[in-house]
């Protein structure tokens, strides 16, 4: 049934009169423009072509409404109820609809310059072609909302929520989008130069063809996005999250990545010359057809260290320089905080970057992966992750003995000058250094020693960069403690400590041959 035309003058009367019910009311192209209706149900009226300009509408009831093409700019709309109302082409103009319940609307096409709808409810609602430049919606609820081909450009976005929102080919361009939440959406084409990013969760998202030239992706997690064919050229990407994200064909020319993880990461093709690659992982990323001249590795990405790519390059490693260690005993709890404990104290007084290991409990053994940036760490690593066990001055020893016959005239005399060997010899003569000037308090043995997972057999490895390893100690009851306990259940010391022999020179020149430099 067609709803009876309402004269405006009666609306106002009856509004003066204390009337608040205009349920599905008839004011198409009225003029109430500065009027106020604020608290009126206007709900499943029709109020299109209505000018509405400058009126107060705080906590109307517009649910279900029809306001296509209706002028509303300055309006107050703040705590308005406009779920699946219909506003295409309305012009909002400068509207305050802070806090307003737009779930599920309709405005497709509609002006929307510098309104501000702050934390308002935008779920499901189209907003396809709309113009929102320079709109605010901090804290705004915009989740399956649709904003494709939209003009967001300079749109305050902080904190808002769109998570599986499309944005498909929308302009972006300079918005303001500090920690929001843009998981999951649809951001294919879309223009993202210059925006700010900052911390945002983008993590699944289609951006394949966006342009995000110069924008700020600082800290933002971009986990499983995919950005095949997307221009990245100047943006910044530093501390990023860039696991397993799709970045192939992408243009990453003089961007910012220092920081950035990007293990499983997909470069094939991508573009990288000139990319500030301090402090990122060399290894588990594919890089097939990746063209790349050169990348600066300074810490502040001044240019001061830069690495220029060969034809035979190998700055990509095949696996991260890795230190394993396992231990002949379960984990507990007292060993989990005695170990943080000590590694802690060690990095705080030696000034080391010691992180935290993976740890890997089985029903009879503990296995210690601790993953580093540079194979030339490695040596040291492997002392420093012994430290709290009874192992630790065997595997010390041994590691200086290594060290020292890699320095001997005996490698030259039988190897003949090794160019590829002289970076490194640098670095082997510091590490026999800081090994002598490593030591735990005489407290922190004595607390070590009175709990048994400490006491345990082990075993250590070394596994470089080129995915090698390098078998560097073994205790002689490794495997065979349960064979070795009195019947008080303490170990039984072997005659003789070890009779494992060290590695052949010829297999320690492989090993270090498969060292990447940089």
């Amino acid at each position: 049934m067609k709803a009876e035309r309402m004269k405006t003058e009666d609306v106002l009367k009856r509004y003066a009169a204390g009337e608040r019910t205009f349920a599905g009311i008839n004011l198409n192209e009225a003029n109430l423009s500065g009027a106020d209706l604020s608290h009126a149900d206007f709900s499943g009226g029709n109020l299109s072509v209505a000018n509405l300009s400058g009126a107060n509408l705080s906590e109307t009831n517009l649910s279900r409404a029809k306001l296509n093409v209706a002028k509303l700019s300055g309006a107050n709309l703040t705590n308005a109820n406009l779920s699946e109302a219909i506003l295409n082409v309305a012009n909002l103009t400068l509207a305050d609809l802070t806090h307003a319940e737009l779930s599920q609307a309709s405005l497709v096409r509609a002006e929307l310059t510098r309104a501000d709808l702050s934390s308002a409810n935008l779920s499901n609602a189209n907003l396809s072609g709309a113009d929102l430049k320079d709109a605010k919606l901090r804290n705004a609820n915009l989740t399956n909302a649709n904003l494709s081909r939209a003009d967001l450009k300079w749109i305050v976005l902080t904190g808002a929520n769109l998570t599986g929102a499309n944005l498909h080919g929308t302009d972006l361009s300079s918005a303001d989008c500090s920690g929001a939440d843009l998981s999951s959406t649809e951001l294919r084409q879309s223009n993202l130069s210059r925006t700010n990013l900052r911390g945002v969760n983008l993590s699944g998202a289609n951006l394949r063809w966006a342009d995000l030239s110069g924008a700020d992706l600082s800290g933002a997690d971009l986990s499983g996005a995919k950005l095949s064919g997307a221009t990245m050229t100047g943006a910044n990407l530093s501390n990023a999250n860039l696991i397993g994200t799709t970045l192939v064909h992408v243009d990453l020319t003089r961007a910012n990545l220092i920081g950035a993880d990007w293990v499983g990461a997909d470069l094939s093709g991508a573009t990288l010359t000139g990319a500030k690659l301090y402090d990122v992982p060399r290894f588990g990323v594919k890089t097939d057809g990746m063209i790349c001249e050169w990348v600066d590795l300074s810490p502040i990405g001044d240019q001061s260290q830069i690495y220029r790519f060969s034809s035979e390059d190998t700055f990509f490693y095949a696996a991260p320089p890795t230190v394993r260690l396992i231990i002949d005993d379960r984990f507990n709890q007292d060993a989990h905080y005695a170990l943080a404990v000590t590694y802690r104290q060690m990095a705080q007084h030696y000034h080391l970057t010691v992180n935290p290991p993976n740890i890997q409990v089985g029903r009879r053994r503990t296995t210690l992966t601790f993953e580093l940036n540079h194979d030339r760490q490695l040596f040291l690593m492997c002392c420093v992750a012994l430290f709290p066990f009874k192992d630790a001055p065997e595997v010390q020893q041994r590691t200086i003995t290594l060290v020292k016959l890699l320095l001997s005239a005996e490698l030259e005399s039988r190897f003949g000058t090794l160019e590829w060997f002289q970076p490194f010899q640098t670095t082997l003569t510091q590490t026999l250094t800081q090994i002598n000037e490593f030591k735990l308090s005489d407290a922190s043995l004595t607390a070590l020693s009175k709990i048994p997972f400490f006491q345990a057999p082990t075993k250590t490895s070394l596994i470089n960069s080129s995915n090698q390893s390098l078998p560097l100690y073994s205790h002689p009851l490794f495997g065979k403690r349960m064979m070795a306990l009195d019947p008080t259940g303490a170990s039984i010391a072997p005659q003789s400590h070890s009779t494992y022999h060290l590695p052949p020179l010829v297999g320690l020149v492989s090993f270090i041959q498969g060292f990447h430099g940089g």
